[in-house]
């Protein structure tokens, strides 16, 4: 089954003195529940409630969705954010000309005056999530047919929705788990005015290109630097002079000690879905069907760009930010599917089918 994840799923990845991985996606609003004593029993001094909090600044206000898929960090009280390079990418690009190309060249803003305006790009804080299964399953029976089912769902989560954010600046959304078994309600804080301050240069940013993609281990400065801007009264705006920095509740700092082995690690952003919990037919489809469909219409695709851009320089520039997203997918999926018939993923996942239904047959 496909687990689909909307904004904070975070990813614990916590080492014991055995020195193995312990991994798992979870929820925030569980982490209390099902997480953090053993979280805590393995080097996390922090609680659930400095993780994810309604009540109080928490981590949650320092990290934020960059644009439509990423991650940022807030590390000043004057609204500065860390992200990857390569997910600020398309902005430095387009803000890059022939004469002055930030892509190859990296920019760094001296002053706020020269800190430039990055069109479209938003970034997205979390003020809270909410389990509302049972009101968006409300009036709905297994005797209805599918579209009558979705109907109804459309319509409570509509309701839902704008009940929750009446008479605030805040958006609301509801996205359903588990192939709609559980839904949440998660309630953002967008800000839109989001400025490009500093990115190195390619050569760094995206050391290794396409050769060093999806490999470990790396060595990529993959880093890129923005502002978040708000109004007088610290509230969402659009893009003007007069805004100031915004000043987040919790800013996070930066050590410079390092890790040592066994040293207790937690990521904690906005991954896009995880695939973990296909049956054999789902894994044997993507390993085998769809991977290597996919990848072989964005080599022809790469192949075109590639011709185009090695003979303009203005192409290349214009077309970088697609060629990069095109083959970034293009690698995936090749490697994905090389990883899976190593593993001999679809046979392990009849072998746990076949236990899970011996199991449940025995019951």
């Amino acid at each position: 089954m496909m687990f689909k994840k909307f904004l904070t799923f975070f990813t614990i990845i916590f080492f014991s003195v055995a020195s193995y991985a312990d991994e798992g996606m979870w929820l925030p609003i569980l982490l209390e529940q099902l997480n953090q004593s053993d979280m805590q029993s393995s080097g996390l001094k922090l609680t659930a409630e400095d993780i994810y909090s309604v009540n109080k600044s928490s981590l949650k206000d320092a990290v934020c969705l960059f644009g439509g898929g990423c991650t940022a960090e807030v590390v000043s009280e004057k609204g500065l954010i860390f992200t990857n390079h390569h997910c600020g990418y398309y902005f430095i690009q387009s803000q890059s000309t022939l004469e002055n190309d930030y892509l190859s060249n990296g920019f760094w803003a001296k002053n706020s005056k020269q800190e430039l305006q990055c069109k479209g790009l938003s970034v997205a804080f979390l003020i809270r999530m909410e389990d509302v299964t049972s009101s968006v399953l409300k009036g709905v029976n297994a005797n209805m047919t599918e579209e009558q089912r979705n109907k109804i769902i459309e319509t409570n989560c509509i309701k839902i929705e704008a009940d929750a954010i009446i008479n605030t600046h805040y958006k609301a959304k509801i996205k359903p788990f588990y192939y709609g078994n559980e839904y949440y309600l998660f309630i953002t804080e967008v800000f839109n005015d989001v400025r490009l301050v500093g990115a190195p240069p390619s050569s760094i940013g995206k050391f290794g290109g396409d050769t060093d993609n999806w490999e470990w281990p790396r060595h990529t400065g993959d880093f890129a630097v923005f502002r978040i801007y708000a109004d007088s009264s610290n509230n969402p705006a659009e893009f003007s002079e007069d805004n100031v920095p915004y000043k987040a509740k919790k800013s996070l700092s930066i050590s410079l000690k390092g890790v040592n082995e066994n040293d207790f690690t937690m990521v904690y952003g906005f991954p896009g879905r995880t695939q973990e919990y296909l049956t054999s037919y789902g894994v044997n489809l993507i390993g085998n069907i769809e991977n290597p469909v996919m990848s072989d219409i964005r080599d022809l695709k790469l192949n075109i760009m590639s011709a185009a851009m090695h003979n303009n320089p203005l192409t290349k520039l214009k077309y970088s930010a697609k060629y990069v997203s095109v083959a970034n997918y293009w690698k995936k999926w090749i490697g994905e599917s090389k990883g899976l018939i190593k593993a001999d993923a679809v046979n392990e996942k009849k072998n746990q089918e076949k236990d899970f239904n011996t199991w449940v047959s025995a019951d």
